[in-house]
């Protein structure tokens, strides 16, 4: 490792899962590190996250390594915090519609095929597996257990995180308005933020989620945007069985620390109004709509009662694949766009940061640079 690197002054900007967990290996690195967020950290679409730990399904090889490592590093995690509540390894349970779309069968061979650990159940079986389920809505396809999936809850690791940063001697600048990156001569010389905050740095990292295209574009960079509006609803605490996550044709379903449960669906996030100012219209009917759902998946049926909502734009990338690395053409550039951010969240702060820090490009993120869209 070249010493000179070591001195490296870097400002991160946006405090959700990339930028804290960045910030925190950058910190651990020796790096000067100054950690500036527009709100509060996890204001954003941490916040709102269903955080399912997976690599599920169908997706590049590339991509589905990248997760396996960051579902890994989880549990690293997990096994030195025993008694967490807000990290579990329950495995999670899906399944399809009853139509002639219905995949399952074909991703639980996809699943073999790659060694994923992937249990296909018929709906008489699903409880002697993973409680709280109610079988009668699973279709005769049946539906897929994947044992070492999980969920973590994205507010409580950051502050876990946080806490290290701060230990480590890093800066956190909150409630700063929307910072940019200064550019000078093609290489980062700064970030200035809209309360007048400056910070001198040789190195910045853009972790702002959704609105990374937005930022980026501003300095001649195109990247593209698929990024919809999510809508993540958390019920009042409620007596359940259910220990896995769901994802189901209709809701999706996790538990949470505090006995409550988190919903979230493709269909309820098309039905958030955008007002003209910006802001976000939810219907009760949605969000009742979900708590129904999610109701008919459980045992016993149990009602459910709404205790928040939260909704923003889900940051996702127009070719489905994670952002992560240096802009081409400006020195000390970086970016971090991606879904899957909970799985994903520390290992790609472990290997920004390593790339930050060390100046070499990790051979993992080659595939998914943002010089691809050039």
């Amino acid at each position: 490792m070249n010493p000179q690197f070591l001195r490296r002054r870097v400002a991160v900007i946006g405090a959700g899962i990339f930028g804290v967990s960045s910030a925190v290996h950058l910190a651990r690195m020796g790096a000067r590190v100054t950690l500036i967020t527009e709100e509060r950290p996890a204001s954003g679409a941490s916040g709102r996250s269903l955080s399912w730990l997976n690599s599920a399904r169908m997706r590049s090889a590339e991509y589905h390594q990248l997760r396996i490592i960051g579902i890994d590093r989880y549990r690293t995690l997990a096994a030195q915090l025993p008694s967490a509540t807000w990290l579990r390894f329950d495995g999670a349970l899906t399944w399809d519609a009853d139509n002639e779309a219905n995949a399952i069968s074909k991703v639980y061979a996809h699943e073999r095929r790659i060694g994923y650990d992937a249990r296909l159940l018929r709906a008489d079986e699903v409880a002697a597996v993973t409680p709280g389920v109610n079988g009668h809505v699973i279709p005769s396809q049946g539906a897929i257990f994947n044992p070492g999936e999980g969920w973590v809850d994205l507010p409580s690791l950051i502050d876990l995180l946080l806490r290290e940063f701060s230990a480590l001697g890093g800066t956190l600048v909150s409630e700063a308005g929307r910072a940019s990156i200064n550019v000078v001569n093609g290489r980062v010389a700064g970030v200035k933020a809209a309360n007048g905050t400056y910070i001198e740095a040789d190195a910045a990292l853009l972790a702002v989620g959704p609105s990374v295209p937005q930022v980026v574009a501003e300095v001649g960079y195109r990247i593209p945007d698929a990024s919809p509006i999510g809508l993540l609803v958390r019920t009042k605490p409620i007596d359940v069985a259910l220990r896995a996550v769901l994802n189901t044709p209709r809701v999706a379903v996790r538990p949470t620390p505090t006995g409550a449960l988190v919903l979230d669906s493709g269909w309820s996030e098309r039905e958030v109004g955008r007002r003209a100012d910006g802001t976000f219209e939810v219907k009760d009917s949605t969000v009742q709509g979900l708590l129904t759902e999610a109701s008919a998946v459980l045992e016993g049926n149990p009602k459910l009662a709404l205790d928040s909502y939260g909704v923003g734009r889900k940051p996702i990338p127009g070719d489905g694949e994670p952002v992560f690395g240096e802009l081409p053409g400006i020195s000390g550039y970086h970016i971090a766009f991606s879904h899957s951010g909970a799985t994903l969240g520390l290992i790609a702060g472990e290997l920004l940061a390593d790339e930050i820090v060390t100046g070499e490009a990790h051979p993992m993120l080659e595939p998914f640079r943002p010089g691809r869209f050039s």
